[in-house]
């Protein structure tokens, strides 16, 4: 089932998705300050690209002071506007019922958005 969810999330809008993190991951590690947020926005673009059956787990407490201190300053580079994105997808797709498990990924999708340092996929 999660690999036919998948293919129409591909179809639908998915593969546009993970394109678009894609291309914004690497225009920020054309920098050297921006290479820890290009990495998490691979992050976001392989969780984009086959949402159904991706587990987002907690990663070690090792780091957890600069997890929080590189989501905070991640809010303000483009976290709250790709989580924002993705809560209005959610919410469109929630509108009909064969919408629902689409809706529900871009709310991960969203919660992802928000706090991507200190998360494994």
């Amino acid at each position: 089932m999660n690999l036919f969810l998948n293919i129409i999330w591909i179809v639908f809008g998915g593969f546009a998705i993970a394109i678009e993190y894609i291309v914004s991951s690497v225009a920020m590690m054309c920098t050297i300050i921006g290479i820890p947020f290009g990495l998490q926005t691979l992050k976001l673009a392989a969780v984009a690209l086959v949402p159904f059956g991706t587990k987002v787990l907690p990663s070690s407490p090792s780091n957890g002071c600069l997890n929080a201190i590189l989501n905070v300053i991640w809010w303000f580079v483009g976290g709250i506007p790709i989580a924002l994105t993705h809560v209005g997808f959610g919410l469109l797709f929630f509108i009909t019922i064969v919408g629902i498990p689409f809706g529900v990924q871009h709310f991960k999708l969203a919660r992802l958005a928000l706090n991507p340092f200190g998360k494994t996929v």
